[in-house]
């Protein structure tokens, strides 16, 4: 199931925005690669970047909750948290086992629903608090 970005997943803060539209093509591209049967070292390599993009995206949007005293940034911040451990731990069992079907069907389900379900709720909150700040042209 690949991620499909539509202006419904659009939070309103354009860097934000752009990442998000990043973080969807590199899932995308990651579960591509996992459903052909693509070598480890490439998906190792894609799972890697993915990890560090999400961190650094992540941290921006953390970033923009500290300077503008966003009231939800703890709970925000543990949904990161949350995403960070799951994905180490999808990340861990295709280092010992390799691209079984059973780890691209979870890595699917898990990337595409949490990144949708995510969006679409928590940052959108966050993008809506950022529009009546002003802060829709900030850079995370």
């Amino acid at each position: 199931m690949a991620l499909t970005w539509d202006k419904s997943l659009t939070v309103g803060v354009k860097s934000i925005d752009s990442q998000h539209q990043e973080l969807f093509r590199q899932a995308n591209a990651l579960l591509e690669a996992m459903m052909k049967g693509q070598g480890k070292p490439e998906i190792e390599r894609m799972l890697g970047f993915l990890a560090r993009y999400v961190i650094d995206h992540f941290a921006g949007e953390e970033k923009l909750m500290a300077q503008y005293r966003y009231p939800a940034t703890a709970a925000h911040k543990q949904q990161h948290l949350d995403f960070v451990k799951r994905f180490g731990e999808l990340k861990g069992e295709f280092d010992r086992l390799g691209a079984t079907g059973e780890i691209a069907i979870g890595l699917n389900r898990f990337v595409c629903g949490w990144l949708r379900e995510h969006i679409c709720t928590t940052d959108t909150a966050l993008g809506r608090f950022l529009q009546q700040a002003d802060a829709r042209e900030c850079s995370v």
